[in-house]
């Protein structure tokens, strides 16, 4: 055996191409759809693994049974009749157990009307005197089928009654499910064929119809319908005892399945001949006090009758085997175990892409309820055409991969918060929080906020003197007295709905229209409007904490600032682990040179230098003072500068120039 390096040098070319395409086709794939992907066969991959340790077993049973109680009722079947055994009967007898007697008088009186074949579903290994010689020749009837009962041990089991020979005896044994009720037919146990299985041989083979072996897989033949045995993991089975030759019992009606006569009718005589001539006759006990009833998946939907007696499911089998050899009646089939993992993948799919798509909770809900809806009614409507889909893995699959959509949405939701608040710090207005939330996924990407080219309005602050000032003051009450300065101006800043972009000291940096792009010029010039409105206010605020200093003894201060507005490029600087919002631009320099010009030239509190770009956008919403045009410090072009005295009134459209 030849074990061949897939480095070495004949394949290394040929694994770094493959390993470069791959990389190529996953770099086509959005990572939507990659993440979307790995939820859905991770969810799908639990689920499986849940489903094959038999852990949706009992709620695949349920959503089976239900199905099964939705369909409609066939027609009951016209080849067979069952003679009961009622309470009634028995109190006619006057016996709890049928006499041999009674017994070998119904069969005498069938068998006058010649019937296809009987079958006796009562134990008679023990006389029942009297008539026990007359029933011994009633059963020599080559058309008549005894029973014998396999048992899970020796001392459980049953023998036929004595005389009847092994190829008209049949046991009556049903596989019963854990939680009890009857959903499979055990058409052999090894050698031995079922009570059912015999009767439906014996009319079949009347009809020259014999069971032979498909050539395809050995599997058990009548006419042109092959009897796929039944597997551990059929279905919705995962831990099934499928010993023997089983199918899944797909029931006729929950009612009875043929015409049904009483004991004392047949007795009376008051059945017509063409009801038994030619037909297959059981013969069994429906009296409760025989404990030969069973729950089957009718049970939980009837208010009254909850059990079917045993002769009734085994008219449910022979009439089941008949169907399919003579009516083409499909068995119940199943999905092989690839497919069913396709399918459970693929709700799983279709609900992750429904939860990626829709925000709104109630909205989301209502998508869910609409998976759930047409889920079922795919495998209800598979279920009419004899497939049985399991329902509970599709769904569970469905419902845990939505909850994992959601769960993991909500946590990128948390990251990007996060991310925005590690970006913008406590510095935003709500209102521009807000809006920056709500544009999260545009605005992020890979981690980061991408460039953006944006029209804004810079405003620079700075103390004057604030060198001389920290050097009369020790640091403990120099940063307390900072921090008011700065947090009252935080709070005009905030309030006129601009961002500190950053603190530089004594001064700080406020933006008006980031980050959401403002898409028209009155969007632009509201924000020029509160970058100049704010600095107003930040001189009024100055005016009253002076006072307040004043009174503690602390230094009182005059403040500069620049204001100009243009075009910038806002984004993230830095790593993931540290960043910071940051704008670049000219008129980010502009203002910051505002701020610092002519520092000599201070008459007013707040000394607010604004460029002509700016006054462009404020229109005569302002008293200025024109300072002419000025060569700022590391600028070449020229810039006008304008003072802000103050406010106009509202109702003046001119400007107002002080010269």
């Amino acid at each position: 055996m030849n074990i061949v390096n897939v480095k070495s040098p004949p394949l290394q070319g040929w694994y770094q191409r493959s390993l470069a395409h791959c990389k190529r086709i996953s770099s086509y794939v959005p990572p939507s759809v990659i993440t979307l992907t790995w939820i859905s066969f991770a969810v799908t991959g639990i689920v499986i693994g849940v489903k094959q340790l038999g852990g949706l077993e009992p709620l695949d049973l349920r959503a089976y049974d239900q199905m099964i109680r939705l369909r409609s009722d066939q027609p009951t079947d016209p080849r067979l009749l069952v003679v009961t055994i009622t309470e009634e009967d028995l109190r006619i007898q006057k016996r709890s157990t049928l006499s041999d007697q009674a017994i070998a008088e119904v069969l005498s009186r069938l068998q006058q009307y010649h019937p296809s074949v009987i079958g006796l579903d009562l134990y008679r290994d023990l006389p029942q005197p009297p008539g026990h010689s007359a029933l011994q020749a009633q059963l020599q009837a080559p058309n008549l089928i005894a029973i014998t009962k396999l048992g899970n041990t020796e001392n459980n089991t049953i023998p036929p009654p004595p005389g009847v020979s092994p190829e008209r005896v049949g046991f009556n044994d049903f596989p019963i499910d854990r939680d009890g009720i009857v959903r499979r037919s055990l058409l052999f146990g090894g050698t031995i064929p079922a009570f059912s299985t015999q009767l439906a041989f014996s009319y079949l083979k009347q009809h020259g119809i014999t069971p032979t072996s498909n050539p395809e897989d050995a599997n058990m033949r009548l006419g042109t319908t092959t009897f796929v045995p039944l597997e551990s993991n059929s279905g919705g089975y995962q831990t099934n005892d499928a010993r023997g030759y089983q199918v899944l019992l797909n029931y006729r009606t929950r009612q009875s399945v043929a015409r049904e006569v009483t004991l004392t009718q047949v007795l009376k005589g008051a059945v017509q001949p063409d009801w038994i001539h030619n037909k297959i006759v059981l013969i069994g006990t429906t009296a409760a006090s025989s404990r030969d009833l069973f729950y089957t998946p009718y049970s939980a939907g009837e208010t009254a009758n909850h059990q079917m007696s045993g002769v009734a499911i085994h008219a449910q089998m022979v009439s089941q085997i008949l169907s399919a050899a003579l009516d083409q009646r499909s068995l119940m089939g199943y999905l092989p175990e690839w497919q069913e993992w396709l399918w459970i993948a693929g709700w799983a799919l279709v609900a992750s892409s429904l939860a990626w798509q829709i925000h709104s909770p109630l909205k989301l809900a209502m998508a869910c309820s609409g998976v759930l809806i047409v889920l079922g009614g795919v495998s209800f409507w598979q279920l009419n055409q004899a497939v049985w889909i399991p329902l509970a893995a599709p769904a569970i699959a469905a419902m845990i991969t939505v909850a994992a959509i959601v769960t993991y949405r909500a946590q990128q939701a948390q990251q990007q918060q996060q991310m925005v608040m590690t970006l913008l710090g406590q510095s935003a207005s709500k209102e521009i929080a807000d809006a920056l939330w709500s544009h999260r996924d545009r605005l992020l990407t890979s981690g980061k906020l991408p460039g953006q080219n944006l029209v804004a309005t810079m405003l620079f602050t700075d103390i004057k003197g604030f060198s001389t000032i920290s050097e009369s003051i020790v640091p403990e009450l120099l940063l307390e007295w900072l921090n008011e300065y700065l947090d009252a101006m935080t709070q005009e800043i905030q309030r006129h709905r601009g961002i500190i972009n950053k603190f530089t000291g004594d001064g700080l940096l406020a933006v008006f229209g980031v980050p959401v792009p403002r898409l028209t010029l009155a969007e632009i010039d509201r924000d020029a409007h509160q970058a100049v409105a704010c600095a107003l206010a930040m001189g009024d605020r100055l005016s009253n904490l002076n006072l307040d200093w004043q009174r503690r003894g602390l230094p009182m201060v005059k403040m500069r600032v620049g204001i100009c507005t243009g075009a910038i490029v806002a984004g993230s600087l830095g790593g993931k682990d540290r960043m910071e919002y940051g704008v670049i631009g000219d008129s980010v320099n502009i203002a910051s040179r505002l701020e610092s010009c002519a520092k000599e030239i201070q008459d007013d509190l707040c000394r607010i230098l604004i460029a002509g770009e700016t006054l462009s956008h404020v229109h005569s919403q302002f008293k200025v003072e024109s300072w002419g045009v000025m060569t700022l410090k590391g600028k070449e072009k020229t810039v006008e500068v304008y003072r802000v005295i103050g406010t106009t009134d509202s109702f003046s459209k001119e400007v107002t120039l002080v010269s």
